[in-house]
């Protein structure tokens, strides 16, 4: 009941108060984790309004979540601050949580500041802010490796912002066996003819500008599709860690800092042993090439598979690694090939491809730790014949 001399309002909501709500949930549905369009049917794509407008404190005067600050005079309730913007199927939710306690008002209006803080960061972000998310995933082992662009999107804020909802995904879908040459050479040869096909010629039109990396994948193809990318277009590499579970990087640790370990002689076979994330043993290396091996070795005091945090480290590693290659080229001038063992982070890989310069550099033969055989196995060629 209001009170006397306060004006009963009616349940139809103004034209204005509607368009201020469009405009702030940007057509999406408010209810927290489903962000549906509302412009779009959701069953066959035709254009429309398919937006509900539920009341955070109840139009009724004994609603489940009561009136609130409204219980004097109602004449806030159809505002904007007291409406969220939401599919007929969340509004159905709130609508059925009689007693106010599952959907309380406090927490849908936390929802609906969320929903409209997030519009508000990526809509404010300049154009040049924009980055296309390039998703690359190929099966580890056992494993198979779902990459969720919905988690790609949140690592990139506040930095960059997605260009487009679809990312470019060249995902190759295999359950071949890793530990054979066929897989190798399939898995190569799609990576090579989708980026061609969805990235190369989107930025030799220009429509590609920036690229924000996204993978989880063999190294030896994660190196592979770092020679594809460069230096085309500025890149940011991304990099899934453990401890928080997310893609967006963490803060720098002090002190952090990467060792050489030189060869003994220079005569042998030149071998880049890249030991980060685990620790490979000379003695597995020989078992594959033999004793006369030149080993460099980049490698950190305590290896572990979660020591990347900061993207300051992987701007360090390009660095040390493109020195690196300089010094094994001047030190074993007429070696004809490097045999690469690696055991690093994916954005490392992919970084390892990155620095590698076609015409000064010699062909990479690309080792990994096949399971099933119980040893490193010959993967992949850089150098010859594809480049």
């Amino acid at each position: 009941m209001e009170k006397k001399g306060k004006p009963i309002i009616a349940r139809n909501i103004s034209k204005e108060v509607e368009r201020v709500l469009w405009g702030a949930a940007a057509a999406r549905c408010e209810f927290n984790g489903c962000n549906r369009r509302l412009h779009i049917s959701p069953v066959t794509a035709e254009p429309g309004n398919y937006a509900q407008k539920a009341h955070i404190y109840s139009f009724s005067a004994d609603g489940p979540r009561g009136r609130g600050p409204f219980r004097e005079d109602s004449s806030g309730l159809n505002e904007a601050d007291n409406l969220m913007l939401v599919c007929y199927d969340c509004h159905k939710k709130i609508d059925n949580d009689k007693d106010g306690k599952r959907y309380s008002a406090e927490l849908l209006q936390q929802w609906k500041q969320a929903h409209e803080a997030r519009v508000r960061m990526v809509t404010e972000v300049a154009p040049q802010k924009c980055s296309h998310v390039l998703l690359y995933g190929a099966r580890i082992g056992e494993e198979s490796c779902p990459l969720h662009k919905i988690l790609a999107f949140e690592a990139m804020f506040p930095d960059w912002y997605p260009a487009d909802d679809r990312p470019l995904d060249i995902t190759m879908r295999s359950f071949s066996d890793d530990s054979c040459r066929e897989y190798w050479r399939h898995q190569q040869r799609h990576l090579e003819h989708e980026f061609d096909r969805c990235v190369v010629r989107d930025i030799e039109a220009g429509h590609i500008k920036h690229l924000s990396v996204f993978s989880l994948a063999p190294q030896p193809l994660l190196v592979r599709l770092g020679t594809l990318i460069t230096d085309k277009v500025p890149v940011v590499v991304y990099q899934l860690h453990r401890e928080p579970c997310t893609w967006k990087w963490q803060n720098h640790p002090e002190g952090f800092d990467y060792i050489l370990r030189e060869p003994r002689h220079t005569s042998g076979k030149p071998v880049l042993v890249i030991s980060l994330s685990a620790s490979i043993c000379p003695a597995r290396i020989e078992a594959i090439l033999g004793s006369d091996i030149s080993i460099w070795e980049l490698t950190l005091a305590d290896c572990h598979n979660d020591f990347l945090r900061s993207k300051a480290q992987l701007v360090m590693f390009r660095r040390v690694v493109r020195r690196l290659l300089a010094q094994i080229k001047l030190a074993q001038p007429n070696a004809n090939e490097l045999a690469i063992f690696p055991a690093m982070p994916v954005s490392c890989a992919i970084e390892l491809g990155r620095v590698r310069m076609p015409k000064a550099d010699m062909p990479w033969v690309i080792y990994d730790q096949s399971n099933k055989q119980g040893q490193f196995i010959e993967t992949i060629t850089i150098g010859r014949p594809y480049e």
